[in-house]
């Protein structure tokens, strides 16, 4: 490391892309978080998208300096796969993103260590820095959003796979029949995660049944979100109930999947649509047990993220923590 990082304050930055935001970050070693930004991903992707990220490098480097410090480096996780030894990432939430070459993008215009992770990977080293996997040597945190994932910790270490696909938990067939849409995102992510929710929330349409989710939709298919099936359940509204409970179903099975074969400590629940924690937490701590093996049921926790959306930010900037001390 170079003399004059060791003589002044030391810090290093956090970048989380996502598909309609980026956030950025500041961070001390010992993970205190000092300045945060956040704006709106660039929707034309790209070279645009990775500009922006550039941008927010630049901005990383001012707070630095206002802080009377140097920034060692920074970690990016993006929404989907990093390939963190060529540097290209694909990320299907950002248009042109697919095989992308990220990292030589930033490391030819950039002074600052880069180093790229999945968004999932950066789950779970948040929470394990931060957050409801700390002091945890095996814990999973299950992302379940737009799409679904999950961040696997085995012995403190970070599971990526071969290829950085590990832990593209979307794929879990929880049912023998094989559904068309089932080809691009995988059975469990089509049954459970957000986007699902709404789609089978528009398919009321179709049949007729009365319920307040057309009201809340203002009659239009095209505007039911998984954000309002939820404030529907939460008014007792029974077509909403019950895709709730579809939706707890599979997560319980997902949930039972890793707790049996990786035999956690702790998984924990996040994404957006575990804002419904209210809804959906109790149901899947008791559900899971019906599938999962008991001797690791009965000892996992199952806990709600107590980062929320800067889950991936913390472990954006535990990732360039971990990455420099490698490099002393």
């Amino acid at each position: 490391m170079a003399a004059s990082h060791r003589a002044e304050k030391r810090f290093c930055g956090g970048i989380d892309v996502g598909g309609t935001k980026l956030s950025c970050a500041l961070f001390t070693r010992q993970g205190e978080m000092l300045v945060r930004r956040k704006m709106r991903t660039n929707p034309k992707g790209g070279e645009k998208a990775a500009e922006q990220v550039l941008r927010a490098i630049g901005s990383l480097e001012i707070a630095a300096r206002e802080k009377g410090g140097g920034l060692l480096a920074v970690g990016i996780c993006v929404p989907g796969i990093a390939c963190r030894k060529g540097g290209l990432v694909w990320a299907p939430n950002i248009r042109n993103w697919d095989l992308f070459p990220l990292g030589e993008r930033l490391r030819k215009n950039s002074r600052v260590p880069i180093f790229l992770d999945s968004d999932r990977s950066a789950y779970i080293l948040g929470e394990q820095w931060r957050g409801a996997a700390s002091g945890a040597r095996h814990a999973v945190f299950l992302a379940v959003g737009t799409g679904i994932g999950a961040g696997i910790l085995i012995d403190g270490r970070v599971c990526r796979g071969s290829d950085g696909i590990a832990g593209a938990v979307g794929w879990f067939a929880l049912q023998p029949e094989f559904k068309p849409e089932y080809a691009s995102m995988g059975c469990f992510e089509a049954e459970a995660s957000g986007n699902s929710l709404a789609r089978k929330a528009a398919r009321l349409w179709e049949g007729g049944e009365p319920s307040l989710i057309k009201e809340l939709s203002g009659g239009r298919a095209e505007k039911a979100t998984a954000e309002i099936v939820v404030k529907a359940a939460r008014r007792g509204d029974p077509p909403a109930r019950r895709l709730i409970g579809d939706a707890v179903a599979y997560i319980s099975m997902g949930v039972a999947n890793l707790v049996s074969m990786l035999n956690p400590e702790v998984v924990i629940l996040g994404g957006g649509l575990m804002q419904a924690a209210d809804l959906l937490l109790e149901p899947i701590r008791e559900k899971f047990q019906t599938w999962a093996q008991p001797l690791a049921a009965g000892k996992v926790r199952i806990e709600i993220s107590r980062l929320g959306e800067d889950a991936g930010l913390f472990g954006a900037g535990k990732l360039a923590w971990e990455s420099v001390k490698n490099r002393d």
